[in-house]
């Protein structure tokens, strides 16, 4: 099966591409939103293959896996067909509601030709999805092996763009968790946090972009994971870090409290209670170890490849029945 998608999560594609069909990724020149092609920072299959927007007309598309409502207006440009009418088509739904919560209306809310795949069951009961028939696909991850030492006595975190986002994904928590212990903060565009939130360089150390492997095996020398993320769909480096087999402590919002079991980190809404277990993680190195052992075991269960990319055959065969 020939299957269009555009590279719009990194992560989320990386686990997509490893099935058995043929993905087509639409690149430009300037390799923008709309083009971006092959990842550089991930490895993926040669499957995965770069077509441009005039390629496409020569391509036997089979279905497109929509992400943006942009998407719609591009295979319409560049196909000369309708989602969900000339061209099988699914809206994969990245993203936990904004604006208005809990009346968020999805953009393909009241809609019947094109099912919304959510990536959490949170999300699904968030969005006002209308009578657009949903489903569900959770992750699935690209185990990374179990690399867990906690040789340092400092926390890891993995967030892109904090300084843009802002409270979204926690930077304001930074400074009373660094207080806890020393803070490695891994992700895309961090520059400026530091100034942003007041932090001390000497408790908060920045990684900018790292490559993925390298990352992992940076991460997996901290003692904990910390995912101070307030509203997210369910980051997937929290997952990445529970196949590392790190313990966890984050926010108990949205869709981390069915991700991760109690024998494996710590969850609260309570900023004082993170810093707690971070400080206990940090001065226990066998309990950081056992909670650890913990996460990847439940990772492994509900979050493995396998069912992951099962699901998403079924839903494609669905579709293009």
């Amino acid at each position: 099966m020939k299957v269009l998608l555009w590279h719009v999560h990194g992560s989320w594609t990386t686990s997509f591409v490893q099935g058995s069909h043929d993905y087509l990724l639409p690149v430009t020149p300037d390799r923008g939103p709309d083009g971006l092609g092959r990842a550089r920072t991930w490895e993926w299959p040669a499957s995965a293959r770069e077509v441009t927007p005039d390629q496409l007309r020569d391509e036997d598309v089979d279905v497109v896996v929509l992400q943006r409502p942009r998407d719609l207006e591009l295979v319409r440009e560049w196909l000369g067909r309708e989602p969900g009418r000339d061209l099988p088509a699914v809206f994969l739904e990245h993203n936990a509601p904004d604006g208005a919560v809990p009346n968020t209306r999805h953009p393909l809310a009241d809609q019947s030709a094109i099912p919304i795949a959510h990536v959490t069951f949170f999300n699904q009961l968030f969005y006002d999805n209308g009578s657009a028939p949903t489903t569900v696909i959770e992750h699935g991850i690209v185990d990374p092996g179990e690399r867990y030492t906690g040789e340092l006595a400092r926390a890891g975190v993995v967030v892109n763009e904090p300084v843009r986002r802002g409270r979204y994904t926690g930077g304001d928590l930074l400074p009373l968790l660094s207080a806890a212990a020393p803070l490695d903060v891994f992700g895309m565009g961090l520059a400026g946090l530091h100034e942003r939130y007041g932090l001390d360089p000497d408790r908060v150390g920045l990684h900018d972009d790292p490559p993925q492997a390298a990352m992992h095996d940076e991460l997996a020398r901290r003692r904990v994971y910390v995912h101070p993320v307030r509203w997210t769909s369910l980051g997937l480096s929290l997952l990445e870090a529970m196949h590392l087999g790190m313990p966890v402590v984050g926010l108990a919002t949205t869709e981390a409290v069915e991700a991760v079991p109690a024998e494996a980190g710590v969850l609260s809404t309570r900023p004082e209670r993170l810093a707690e277990a971070i400080r206990h993680f940090v001065a226990e190195p066998d309990a950081a170890r056992l909670a650890g052992k913990a996460a990847r075991a439940a990772a492994l269960e509900r979050y493995g490849l396998d069912r992951f990319l099962t699901d998403w055959d079924t839903l494609l065969a669905e579709v293009t029945r």
